[in-house]
């Protein structure tokens, strides 16, 4: 056994040289640069940064070269290196209904307070291979002029639904002390989970995970037809309320997307007919995965709003357990891994059925002459 260890050792410092060397690739080609994945490969950079927890996207951009573009690789990377990390504050919460907005549109409502902003988006492109990517060529710059934006752009389920009452309302925490919310990073997950608990696993999710849960509503599997009330991608302001100081300081902006779907809900013995709300909110510019999100956090309140769970995405044990792709992936891919031991016992004992039921086989025929 020792002997295998050692020799074992030799191949795996092989292993991770030629894994080196396939990251690399030929060597006639300049080396890939960090600063271009972070400015030319943002969507797969805010992915990282949003399933592993950490808002750096020069760090995720190291950590999807490192990981040769293996996006789950590098989200572990990630995780791993958070660990590391001194927590000094948490943030008061983000207002996001004073993002400085690049994205804003809406699928329920087609005249907003402050319009509808297109922003960068995939939704109107024509899905072909655009082959003069292949040279370097200039990209003409957008009309980006924020001259005709409003400053005000306040949420739209808010703002028109509301007033009528005609959506449900958000419990507003009156005493942070006694409603403390929930930290997934520090705490084991236990059930029945906390709405806090449930978005925040969401939005550490997996987001092909999360995206087939999503659709699954969509096909009727919870009975649950959602409409985008509004998505909103941009900057926001993170402030910090240090206990030394006493009074709140801004360190900075981050890229924030947020969706809120609008369901329909009959009513219960308490509540009247209304509308009810999903929400989703993500790291950078990550809209397919706050959609989901909302969606599948819109299902897992069946219990809350009184409604059958007939459904896996209503089943919060099974969606929260299963949407993390790095407990998922050491799972899976642990069974790569030797088993020698194991799979010998398995083995053996499958040889011994075999003879048992050869031996009953042939006590039986004798039986019967």
């Amino acid at each position: 056994m020792y002997v295998a260890v050692k020799g074992g050792e030799k191949a795996i410092a092989n292993a991770h040289k030629l894994l080196a060397e396939d990251r690399r690739g030929c060597p006639d080609v300049d080396e890939l640069q960090t600063r271009q994945i972070s400015e030319q490969l943002g969507l797969g950079v805010s992915r990282i940064m949003a399933e592993g927890s950490l808002y750096d996207k020069d760090l995720c951009a190291l950590a999807m070269k490192q990981a040769r573009g293996d996006m789950i690789e590098a989200i572990f990377l990630i995780r791993a290196y958070r660990t590391t990390l001194p927590r000094f504050s948490y943030s008061v919460p983000v207002d996001t209904s004073k993002m400085d907005i690049d994205r804003r549109i809406s699928a329920t409502f087609k005249d907003l307070p402050g319009g509808q902003i297109l922003g960068p988006t995939f939704d109107y492109t024509h899905r072909l291979i655009d082959f003069t990517l292949e040279a370097d060529e200039q990209v003409p710059k957008a009309n980006t002029s924020e001259a005709g934006l409003d400053d005000d752009m306040p949420r739209v389920l808010d703002n028109l639904l509301k007033g009528e009452g005609l959506i449900q309302s958000e419990a507003v925490v009156e005493d942070e002390d006694s409603q403390a919310v929930g930290d997934l990073t520090r705490e084991p997950l236990e059930f029945p989970a906390n709405r806090d608990v449930r978005l925040q696993n969401l939005a550490r999710g997996d987001e092909g995970f999360v995206l087939a849960l999503g659709y699954s509503t969509q096909r009727g599997y919870a009975r649950s037809h959602a409409f985008v009330g509004e998505i909103r991608f941009g900057k926001a302001s993170l402030v910090i309320e240090p206990e030394e100081l006493g009074f709140a300081i801004d360190i900075g902006d981050i890229e924030l997307t947020e969706c809120e779907t609008v369901n329909q809900f009959q009513g219960s013995k308490t509540e009247p007919p209304q509308f009810t709300r999903g929400y989703g909110l993500a790291f950078g510019q990550n809209e397919r995965k706050a959609i989901s999100m909302a969606l599948v956090d819109r299902a897992l309140r069946a219990r809350e709003l009184g409604e059958d769970i007939v459904a896996a995405v209503q089943d919060e044990e099974f969606v929260l357990s299963h949407s993390d792709n790095i407990q998922s992936t050491g799972f899976v891919e642990h069974i790569k891994l030797p088993h020698y031991v194991d799979f010998q016992s398995e083995l053996e004992l499958v040889r011994r059925m075999r003879r048992d039921l050869e031996e009953k086989n042939i006590s039986e025929k004798q039986a019967a002459e």
